[in-house]
């Protein structure tokens, strides 16, 4: 299980944070390790940080986007500060490491950790289904990289001991490809329809993808919403699948 859950690490810049974060890993038991828009590459420095991790590092994925690191997976929980411009679901970190132990259980599920800089674009953060924030002293809250990683794999691994001492049933959900589908479908149909007027788009789109990040709609209720707006194209005229 611990397997299917992912450490993806968007725009990374250091070469000693990609060995520092395989180091953190490997201590809590977690494995995979996406680099999404690397720029720079793995080097002496990241194996000497990895401390023995280099495993990890050897097996890295790199791939160009997020979107793409993230496609398979039914769970996408970003680390990000409290915004007051993208209110999105949040979640404390032992509930971060609850759900991604629970819903790894049935396949792949993502922890993502932004740019050292400046971390996350807005975009990159609606394409999650959770925000996860660490309530950090708000006096001095600079985290380096491998530490924000460090203890969101702590609670996974505590949360990964609970689960095997009282095992929980998982539920079914969208995988993050299936659900750009959906928001994409959702956004044609209401073009269609007017709801949205293309030159005054407003935040609709962006309002609609939290509400149901906060809902957390299941496959079955994917595919039924999917089927409305199908009927709702073939009254209008739309063609879009």
């Amino acid at each position: 299980m611990l397997s299917n859950i992912r450490v993806i690490l968007v725009g990374t810049s250091h070469p000693g944070n990609i060995g520092s974060t395989a180091r953190a890993m490997k201590t809590m038991g977690l494995s995979t390790l996406y680099l999404a828009e690397p720029r720079c590459e793995v080097d002496g420095q990241s194996i000497a940080l990895a401390a023995g991790a280099s495993d990890i590092l050897k097996h890295l994925v790199k791939v160009d986007s997020l979107q793409e690191a993230i496609a398979d997976c039914s769970l996408v929980i970003a680390t990000s500060a409290r915004s007051r411009t993208l209110d999105w679901p949040m979640l404390e970190p032992r509930e971060a490491g609850q759900k991604l132990v629970t819903e790894g259980i049935t396949g792949p599920v993502a922890i993502v950790f932004g740019r050292e800089n400046h971390g996350l674009t807005n975009e990159e953060l609606q394409q999650c289904t959770y925000h996860v924030a660490i309530p950090a002293n708000p006096e001095y809250s600079s985290l380096n990289l491998a530490q924000a990683v460090q203890i969101i794999c702590y609670e996974t691994r505590v949360a990964h001991l609970a689960q095997m001492e009282a095992p929980q049933a998982v539920e079914e959900y969208p995988l993050s490809a299936d659900l750009e589908r959906f928001f994409v479908h959702l956004e044609s149909t209401l073009s269609s329809t007017g709801f949205i007027i293309k030159n005054h788009p407003g935040q609709v789109m962006t309002k609609l993808r939290r509400m149901f990040s906060r809902a957390r709609i299941e496959s079955q209720e994917m595919n039924i919403l999917r089927g409305i707006l199908t009927s709702i194209d073939k009254v209008v005229g739309n063609k879009q699948k």
